[in-house]
């Protein structure tokens, strides 16, 4: 799969949040976007995930046969888009069946996250940061070549850290993509990275209740 990414520009609250972002990313590479809180990264994600129209610009895809965008990828944002009712398991599993293109087990998956235990627990038992585990482990029950993560670390202790890392090694290693939201390091030393600025000078952050730069 290749990712291009032409003139883009987003408009949120009356505002101009960023104009002019260009790149592209081939099989194996990975993007890292830094800045300010307000900067617009999640909203360039959900511009990427198909979830917010673009002000200007334009995203396009190769390589994917006739499949659309939307079809091609994964996006882990700030909310876990969990059922809390639900298990682990069973979360991983309709995950699965609404996405298609099944990879992985539920359980398998979990316990590549450290989570092996959880299969069986109900989502509202399990800590933030385990809620997050299972949050990701929905990129290995479905096989989907770009990934979009926003702040994927949140709440993740040190040694989950570096499960992520690895596993977002072996997606690229496969040739998949990787665009990432991100205030520190997510263990893509080599990754190529966009620094997004306010697009009006001296412009302030959006406050959250106006721009809530959140999506699931």
């Amino acid at each position: 799969m290749r990712l291009s990414v032409e003139d883009l520009a987003c408009r949120r609250s009356g505002r101009r949040v960023f104009a002019g972002l260009s790149f592209a990313l081939g099989p194996g590479e990975a993007l890292a976007v830094t800045g300010r809180n307000g900067a617009g990264k999640s909203s360039l994600l959900a511009i990427l995930a198909g979830r917010l129209r673009p002000d200007a610009g334009r995203v396009a895809v190769a390589d994917v046969g006739e499949a659309a965008l939307s079809e091609c990828l994964h996006a882990v944002g700030h909310r876990d888009g969990l059922k809390a009712a639900l298990t682990a398991g069973e979360n991983l599993a309709f995950a699965q069946a609404l996405l298609g293109a099944p990879r992985m087990a539920p359980r398998p998956a979990l316990e590549r996250l450290g989570l092996g235990h959880a299969h069986d627990l109900a989502v509202a038992y399990l800590s933030a940061g385990q809620r997050r585990r299972v949050a990701l482990a929905r990129l290995l029950v479905c096989h989907r070549p770009l990934w979009l993560l926003d702040e994927p670390t949140a709440a993740l202790d040190a040694a989950s850290q570096g499960l992520l890392a690895g596993l977002m090694a072996e997606h690229r290693a496969a040739g998949g993509l990787v665009v990432a939201a991100t205030h520190q390091a997510l263990g893509l030393e080599d990754a190529r990275a966009l620094a997004l600025a306010p697009a009006e000078p001296g412009a302030a952050p959006l406050p959250a209740d106006v721009d809530p730069e959140e999506w699931a």
